[in-house]
């Protein structure tokens, strides 16, 4: 691949994990010269710029904030990004590419049409599958796309320049990058990443709730460690998430409690052997999985 032309400037709204982890090493890459940053948050924008993700700071979108930028990149939660887009609609140079990483993508996209419909040529919806149970600037880190699926959700009126002149920059901080509809995007992800984080959850509550609860912290070990890792995950991000995907992720619950059901009566029932097939089933489809990691 050749190197992408580099943006001269960059200006990141929401100055956390994957915006973060995005603009250092596109940094340490020499693929930009400088990178504004975005956050209502003043201790966190204050923490951006000693570890040098963010070069400026702003706590407010403004047209001094979106000066020159080449490529804009909003980072903030999904529920945020319809407000967003409205606040850009009046400060965003006509050359800024926009692009957000957000987990749902037909919300990202409704965004972009209702309040930059001017701008639609120049606005890319992407998402990096990378992440972290970490948040802020201080979980920004070199190096954590390398490898990873990086997914852009076409809407039908990107030119083909910005389109893959941000597939490049993804790919110059090692992202695999792939495309698919943005319905495709949010049935997928409710499925291997939003579902997950939701039962993980559940499952916390049920044992933080119980009269024992205490007793059961007490004794968890890396099993517990493993399984409920992603329910530290920061609770305001995974709200927005899971309301703006409610459709499929209500019809995987459905489907969840329905394995629920099935595991119960083999359990009552007794059924070693119809146990021993479950399990075996999921194991291997996992280990399958694993297998091409």
């Amino acid at each position: 691949m050749n190197n992408p032309t580099p943006p001269k400037h960059i200006t990141l709204i929401g100055v956390g994990l994957i915006g973060g982890s995005f603009v250092l090493d596109l940094k340490h890459k020499g693929l930009v010269t400088s990178v504004t940053g975005i956050d209502l948050n003043r201790d966190n924008l204050e923490r951006a710029i000693e570890r040098k993700v963010i070069d400026v700071a702003f706590n407010q979108i403004t047209t001094e904030a979106l000066a020159g930028a080449d490529l804009v990149i909003i980072a903030t939660p999904v529920s945020t990004l319809p407000t967003v887009c409205h606040q850009l609609s009046d400060v965003l140079d006509r050359h800024s590419v926009l692009i957000d990483v957000g987990s749902t993508k037909q919300s990202a996209i409704n965004s972009f049409q209702k309040y930059l419909p001017h701008h639609l040529p120049r606005c890319i919806a992407t998402h990096p599958i990378a992440g972290s149970d970490r948040s802020g600037a201080l979980a920004a880190q070199f190096g954590l796309f390398q490898d990873k699926k990086l997914i852009i959700c076409p809407h039908g009126q990107e030119d083909t320049e910005s389109l893959n002149w941000v597939s490049s920059l993804w790919q110059a901080v090692g992202a695999q990058t792939h495309q698919m509809s943005a319905s495709e995007h949010d049935s997928i992800f409710a499925a291997v990443s939003h579902l997950p984080h939701v039962l993980a959850y559940a499952y916390v509550n049920q044992i933080a709730n119980h009269p024992k609860g205490q007793v059961y912290f007490d004794f968890a070990a890396s099993g517990f460690r493993d399984f409920t890792r992603i329910a530290s995950s920061h609770p305001d991000i995974w709200t927005d998430i899971c309301l703006e995907n409610k459709n499929s992720l209500l019809a995987l619950l459905s489907g969840q409690q329905a394995q629920l059901a099935r595991l119960a009566t083999m359990l009552e029932n007794g059924d070693t052997d119809a146990l021993h097939r479950y399990f075996e089933q999921a194991k291997q489809a996992r280990d399958a999985w694993a297998a091409l990691q």
